[in-house]
């Protein structure tokens, strides 16, 4: 036991050694955490996942740098990865739900005309527009597009025009 406490020290006066070891068990732990709340927690972007990044982030720096009982770090973050995917699991089944933490894809230009409305709610210009464009559909023009969306994680996607 005294073994452990000279490794990972106690409190927040912590030497270079102790942080660094803390930090690798953190390391291991947050890994394990993230294949546990599921591929689409840093995958998909959505709010929904950008808040899991975010909580797992500033609850487990308290656990490296000691400012906080390391196993209540552990078990809120766990609280975290459950919420997490329990959200996910109620917005597969309850559309309205799913809408509410995860948003709603909304079309941006559609049939020759740029929806402004919808690009003012998504605070796009008409740069950014064009510039997801090029970069999704390999085009610097509107006119062999029928519709370009934004997505629920933000970013733009385009259907082309039939030949």
């Amino acid at each position: 036991m005294e073994t452990l406490k000279e490794l990972f020290g106690e409190g927040e006066n912590l030497s270079v050694l102790q942080m660094s070891m803390r930090g690798v068990v953190i390391f291991f732990i947050c890994l394990l955490l993230i294949r546990l709340s599921g591929r689409r927690s840093f995958g998909m972007h959505t709010p929904l996942d950008n808040v899991i990044t975010i909580l797992l982030g500033a609850v487990l720096s308290k656990a490296v740098l000691g400012t906080s009982s390391f196993w209540a770090v552990i078990a809120a973050a766990c609280s975290i990865v459950f919420l997490h995917r329990l959200c996910a699991w109620i917005g597969l089944y309850s559309r309205l739900f799913g809408t509410i933490v995860k948003g709603e894809a909304k079309i941006l230009y559609s049939d020759g005309k740029i929806n402004q409305r919808n690009m003012r709610y998504c605070m796009v210009s008409e740069k950014d527009l064009m510039e997801g464009i090029r970069q999704t559909a390999n085009l610097n023009s509107l006119e062999k597009i029928k519709t370009v969306f934004i997505e629920r994680n933000g970013k733009i996607s385009v259907i082309k025009k039939e030949d």
